[in-house]
């Protein structure tokens, strides 16, 4: 029997020790039996020799160009528009899933556009200056060999995560002052009256007197509506990895129709997302046959059926935290039926409808009204509607939305639905302007129990989403490598359902 020690091979017998079987090992039982396991920080030969013989181990954050500046800018732009006003902002703390363990760590969005960090426990905190304001970052000091939280925390610990960048490192990194989290109760001593966002603690809230202002929020969310051209990059990128991610997805299908099911593309389009970002954006939704009209089928614990259509909704979140959303309705065998086909077609209609709505000085809520007008006035055509358009149309009135009850659209960036704190006029009151990124997602819904549609469409829902940036000019489709026609789609699924070469990372065009 031999070792390693220090790099030098050596054998217990060199070093006088010979096979000497303990007495309590004769008797059954080993050594120190019936006491309890010794606490390692309480047992100094470990602490001892823990803490020494690491080599150091030099992290630096992984930031994708640019995130310095655009951070920078970001924080610019905020103070602008609330000169004078002390502000904090936290990356927050991963919520506990169930006993001792956690979910993964996802940082506040607000807090990742203004810093580009994403540490966990760390907060900024934004002082007036003469120059327009001061940034620092506080962030927690990775635990390192020597502290007790190196080998005895296993959240935080590097023995047990791995290692991770400094508070030097952050600051390098990212052009900011930064401090140990530590010399955060003395920066917050002098902030009394601040102003907090949701997602610093409310320990801090309380012991500081800081003030959670919705103004600040509804600030942060209207300022994240436009997106400079660093940001657009990263959504470009987002849905380019989602793309690619829908031909994985397709090329898996037959596997999925022989028996793995929805579960099987669910987690496809969850590995591609982690491989080529973050993860996915949002819950992954795979809803086959009955479960295509439930609006958000994340369970996908059903089959998949080949003669019904599929829906997919599905988007890759970067390493920067932006995400894509987009969805397709594909048929598993390659053709719609032309019951499918039909319906398809109406909501493509209206999706198109509502994308021509899509151009600087538009109200926001324009295309929402296009595209129902299309999908009313297709329902009243088959007979679904026993009242006129115009009354279904009308705020009274709504009758069509029973095949439709969400909302057909929204903003997209950090968050799926993003700039959620927005007031109504700041948002869907507003006109659109260019650097704006959107959604448009018409659908119809028709459920299996719902006695009110023929039998032949019942179990069959559609939804078209597309991700669309406006422009100077109107607005650009960053997700037109996907065709949204049913023929093209039908193509698009024969292409790439599992006869052709492994899906790529990102998306090809038309």
């Amino acid at each position: 029997m031999s070792r390693l020690t220090r790099g030098t091979e050596t054998t217990l017998e060199s070093e006088g020790h010979r096979d000497e079987t303990p007495a309590d090992t004769v008797s059954g039982r080993p050594p120190h039996a019936g006491t309890r396991p010794p606490r390692l920080h309480e047992a100094e030969g470990f602490v001892g020799t823990i803490a020494r013989g690491w080599a150091a181990d030099d992290v630096r954050p992984a930031l994708a160009a640019g995130t310095a500046e655009a951070a920078a800018d970001h924080r610019r732009r905020l103070v602008e528009r609330l000169p004078g006003r002390t502000i904090v902002v936290s990356s927050g703390r991963a919520p506990r899933r169930n006993g001792d363990a956690s979910y993964g760590f996802r940082p506040d969005s607000d807090f990742v556009w203004l810093t580009g960090c994403q540490a966990e426990g760390a907060t900024l905190v934004l002082r007036p200056a003469a120059d327009g304001h001061h940034a620092t970052l506080y962030l927690p000091p990775p635990a390192r060999p020597g502290e007790t939280a190196f080998f005895g925390d296993p959240d935080h610990g590097e023995l047990w995560v791995g290692s991770s960048p400094g508070v030097r490192e952050w600051g390098l990194a990212l052009q900011i002052e930064a401090q140990p989290v530590e010399a955060l109760a003395g920066a917050l001593e002098k902030c009394s009256g601040a102003w907090a966002t949701p997602s610093v603690a409310e320990r801090h809230v309380a012991a500081y007197g800081l003030v959670r202002e919705g103004r600040l929020s509804a600030t942060l969310s209207d300022l994240r509506m436009i997106k400079d051209e660093w940001e657009v990059e990263q959504l470009r990128l987002a849905v380019d990895a989602t793309v690619g991610g829908f031909e994985a997805v397709m090329h898996e299908v037959p596997t999925a129709i022989d028996g793995l099911g929805e579960r099987w593309l669910q987690g496809t389009f969850d590995r591609h997302a982690r491989t080529h970002g973050n993860g996915p954006g949002y819950s992954t939704i795979v809803g086959s046959g009955p479960h295509a009209p439930t609006l958000h089928w994340v369970r996908c614990d059903g089959p998949v059926l080949p003669d019904l259509p599929l829906l997919l909704d599905m988007g890759v979140e970067t390493t920067t935290l932006y995400t894509a959303d987009v969805t397709r309705t594909v048929p598993p065998s390659g053709s719609f039926s032309p019951e499918q086909r039909e319906v398809h077609d109406l909501v493509e209609r209206a999706h198109r409808a509502g994308m021509a709505q899509v151009r600087p000085g538009i109200q926001y809520t324009d295309f929402h009204f296009a595209a129902m007008e299309v999908v009313a006035t297709g329902l009243h055509d088959w007979g679904l509607l026993d009242v006129s358009v115009d009354e279904a149309l009308s705020p009274a009135g709504q009758q069509h939305r029973r095949y439709l009850v969400c909302g057909i659209g929204h903003h997209l960036g950090l968050d799926v639905h993003d700039c959620l704190s927005s007031e109504y006029e700041d948002y869907m009151g507003a006109l659109l302007q260019p650097g704006m990124v959107m959604t448009v997602e018409p659908g119809l819904y028709f459920h299996a129990h719902d006695l009110t549609v023929p039998p032949e469409l019942r179990g069959v829902g559609v939804r078209l989403e597309d991700d669309l940036l406006v422009t100077a000019e109107g607005h650009e489709v960053l997700s037109d490598g996907l065709p949204i026609d049913a023929r093209g789609i039908e193509r698009w699924a024969r292409q790439h359902g599992g006869t052709g070469t492994a899906p790529s990372g990102g998306g090809t065009g038309r």
